[in-house]
């Protein structure tokens, strides 16, 4: 590998409830599309392309979004390869395994560049310019972190204090501080301090040494996930036993904060970590009263509103200050200086048992969507959509029978022992407890309405007697 060569890490397995009610579980925010028309996770790729700079990126990410990670790269041209997860243990462990992955790849000499799959960078080759001085720096020996150069006094950042220059360009980390209050970060601008990112460039072999110097157990656990790891439909699955053991910690706790091998670049190419909407609004363009107004929607006599829909069409007289985020099955109304507590609110939710704190009304499968259309006592109504060449599992209800009406395309439908096609305005009945599949061989997306009638209606009575997407 050349030294100059950086290869991406893309921490892509968050889950955004900050940003409720577009990023849920089941479709978080760096797979939505919130800066511009490619999602978040695209664009972090496209910053980093294969090429003079960057080798092709790893991505890890967990077993709910290795589909979504997979085909939202290939929609922009590149081939990432996606480890998985097993269980969550926050970003310690996943970056301690992608780098033992990278350092089995391409040496122990081999630069990283960590990034967070859910961030905006407005500069993209300002950004670059950045990551090729970190580049020379961390090829001295350091884990370098970029830092940004603060535009106001910000509560929701954490900072770092600077220390002596360093003769290949940076500074050495003097200290990283949390979250100030309103005080102490206008002390910490006035002083020189510089937001931290929390996007790293290291050298594999470095980040893995001062993991097993800090965080023994930890980086034991993570190394020898990698050791055992196994391939599966192209996925790097590491292995369960051994992960689980690691300590749920984040890599600024086990290794950033603990480190005497820290520097910073710092720079300015318009980074945002959007962890709220009113981080999201200000990347955005105001109107001349200091509205922001996407989708469906209209204002009368309103001032430095955010108005979003991404379903009904919301209309406003007379606001001031508010933010309105609406989703085909959840609005969210505050002032916009309150964005911080929309992830109080989801926990409520979730306390609740709203199943809207987790999921959209449209969920996604690897071989396509289905979504709500009317849901009763006894009944659910869906519309489903297979993508060409893809199948469902093979697989029987106890509780329920589906009625399916073909509305786009051709089904290939498995029933008992016969297969036939359904054509469009044709339909199929399965019965209670039939051993059944749905597949669409043809070259455009298959629609089709499912109803579904019986006891009990949930998403765990399904059982999968066969699947090419491995899932248990």
């Amino acid at each position: 590998m050349q030294a100059e060569k950086i290869v991406p890490v893309i921490l892509a397995g968050g889950t955004g409830t900050r940003l409720w009610p577009l990023s849920r579980n089941s479709l978080p925010k760096q797979f939505l599309a919130l800066a511009s028309d490619k999602t978040l996770y695209q664009e972090t790729l496209l910053r980093t392309p294969p090429g003079p700079d960057f080798l092709p990126p790893v991505v890890i990410t967990n077993e709910e979004f290795r589909f979504f990670a997979l085909r939202q790269a290939s929609e922009v041209g590149i081939e990432a390869s996606v480890v998985l997860e097993p269980t969550r243990r926050d970003s310690g462990p996943a970056l301690i395994a992608a780098a033992a992955v990278v350092r089995e790849r391409y040496g122990e000499d081999a630069l990283i560049l960590a990034l967070a799959a859910d961030h905006v960078v407005l500069d993209p080759e300002g950004f670059r310019a950045a990551a090729r001085l970190a580049a020379r720096v961390a090829a001295g020996g350091r884990i370098v972190t970029f830092g940004i150069t603060p535009n106001a006094p910000r509560t929701s950042y954490g900072y770092i204090r600077l220390g002596a220059a360093l003769p290949e360009g940076g500074n050495v980390v003097d200290a990283f501080v949390e979250k100030p209050n309103l005080a102490t970060a206008e002390r910490y601008v006035a002083d020189g301090y510089v937001w931290n990112s929390g996007n790293f460039l290291f050298p594999a072999s470095l980040m893995i040494a001062e993991a097993e110097r800090f965080e023994p157990t930890l980086a034991a656990a993570a190394v020898a996930a990698v050791e055992s790891a196994r391939k599966d439909l192209g996925f790097i699955r590491l292995d369960t036993a051994a992960f689980s053991a690691a300590p749920a910690k984040s890599i600024d706790f086990a290794v950033l904060e603990r480190t005497d091998r820290a520097a910073v670049v710092a720079g300015d190419f318009g980074w945002s970590d959007i962890g709220s909407w009113d981080a999201v609004r200000e990347i955005k363009t105001a109107d001349a009263d200091g509205n922001v107004v996407e989708g469906a929607a209209e204002l009368l006599d309103s001032h430095n509103s955010y108005i979003r829909s991404e379903g009904p069409l919301v209309t406003g007289i007379g606001l001031e200050g508010v933010s309105v985020v609406a989703t085909d099955d959840a609005i969210l109304v505050m002032p916009s200086d309150r964005s911080q507590d929309v992830k109080a609110l989801v926990a409520a939710l979730k306390a609740d048992r709203h199943t809207e704190a987790d999921e959209h009304r449209k969920i996604h499968r690897p071989w396509g969507t289905y979504e709500t259309i009317c849901r009763g006592e006894r009944f659910h109504v869906k519309k489903i959509m297979v993508e060409p060449g893809a199948k469902l599992s093979l697989q029987k209800h106890h509780h329920r029978s589906e009625h399916w009406v073909v509305v786009r395309g051709t089904a290939e439908v498995t029933v008992g022992e016969r297969t036939f096609t359904v054509h469009e305005n044709e339909s199929t009945y399965i019965p209670l407890g039939e051993v059944h599949r749905l597949a669409n061989p043809g070259r455009i997306p298959l629609e089709l309405i499912e109803v579904q009638t019986g006891s009990y209606l949930g998403e765990d009575d399904i059982v999968r007697l066969e699947d090419i997407y491995n899932r248990s």
